[in-house]
């Protein structure tokens, strides 16, 4: 989905939920999201906060009042807090919701139902007034100290930067592993693509961010050409609660989503590289079997098969160029679309600012 800016109604609802007047999926514009009415947000007493922390919450109820805590003892008026209560069951919405009184610069969304911590994180995007956004995880796995070293780096002139975990983690050689590919694949220089991260509202802009692909905002940033570095954050035991990754699927889920994100930034930006290099391989090695079949053939020693071979590869080098050519034509349309999506934003922010 394109992230777009847009206006928010005031909803005079009450907790412990807000009525959907639509249901809310994660390709669904954020337009209508915020329509919906599951935005419940009680306004700061800073009307232009310059960092937005966003933190997805599912079932994190024991976490949301230390975590709440931390955050007002640590972060100066400049930052805003967003919760967005992933469709939890455990009465999360209900404790940040009782708790806003108590911290003026908190503001609680609620997702009907768990979308995952992509969805959590654009809904929070959706209503960031900040000119930096940091995800920051419910469990206090991280010290809200290193967002504000990770801010005073970004006003150095980077763009995005992103942790690098210190510290006894429990999946240490599978998050080496995952890291590793994901260097290779995307020709990175962090270390780590999955930890704390802040980074210019920009970045999330315009960024097409399909389910779980939270986890790929520093390779999708770098593809885009955005300025990324990683500073070191320290990674404490989670306060209380179970972690909600720790399922042996995720690990396969994972290496798909990185194949499939590897595949959105290298092959769909040239199609005709790659289908081209394999046609004229199928071409050159049919012209070869040619070569082959009629020297046989001028021995008295013909070969069948041989002579299906060569139309079998030539046939696949011309199938190679017929899709690249239709892979180059998507992606100009591609790019067109995203060419008219970043007018569309720069209209709304002009709009805004004429306001």
């Amino acid at each position: 989905m394109f992230v777009s800016n847009f206006k928010l109604r005031a909803y005079n609802l009450k907790p412990p939920f807000c009525p959907l007047l639509e249901p809310f999926f994660p390709s669904a514009p954020l337009d209508k999201l915020a329509k919906s009415g599951i935005f419940q947000e009680q306004m700061g007493s800073n009307q232009h906060p310059r960092v937005s922390v966003i933190v997805p919450a599912f079932n994190e109820v024991e976490n949301v009042a230390p975590l709440l805590a931390e955050l007002a003892e640590k972060l100066d008026p400049a930052y805003e807090v967003i919760l967005v209560d992933d469709g939890s069951t455990d009465g999360t919405f209900s404790k940040a919701d009782s708790l806003r009184d108590r911290y003026p610069f908190l503001r609680v969304c609620r997702l009907p139902k768990n979308q995952g911590k992509t969805a959590a994180v654009l809904a929070g995007f959706a209503i960031a007034r900040g000119e930096y956004i940091s995800i920051f995880d419910a469990d206090l796995q991280f010290s809200p100290e290193d967002i504000k070293l990770q801010v005073e780096v970004l006003d150095r002139g980077y763009d995005l930067v992103t942790g690098r975990k210190v510290g006894r983690y429990e999946k240490r050689t599978i998050s080496r592993i995952y890291n590793f590919l994901a260097r290779k694949l995307f020709g990175l220089k962090v270390h780590d693509i999955n930890a704390l991260k802040t980074f210019r509202r920009k970045i999330l802009e315009g960024m097409n961010l399909r389910k779980d692909w939270h986890r790929y905002i520093v390779p999708l940033a770098a593809a885009k050409g955005f300025l990324i570095t990683e500073v070191p954050v320290q990674l404490r035991p989670r306060y209380a609660g179970k972690p909600k990754y720790s399922s042996p699927w995720r690990i396969i889920v994972g290496l798909l989503d990185l194949l499939a994100v590897g595949f959105q930034v290298s092959f769909m930006r040239k199609p005709m590289l790659y289908f081209g290099t394999s046609g004229i391989i199928c071409l050159i090695a049919g012209f070869i079997a040619a070569v082959v079949a009629i020297l046989l053939r001028l021995l008295g020693h013909g070969f069948r098969p041989l002579l299906y071979l060569v139309i079998l590869l030539v046939l696949a080098g011309l199938l190679f160029f017929a899709a690249g050519f239709l892979g180059e034509a998507l992606a100009s349309l591609n790019e067109r679309l995203e060419e008219l999506a970043r007018l569309i934003r720069a209209g709304e922010e002009d709009e805004k600012r004429k306001q």
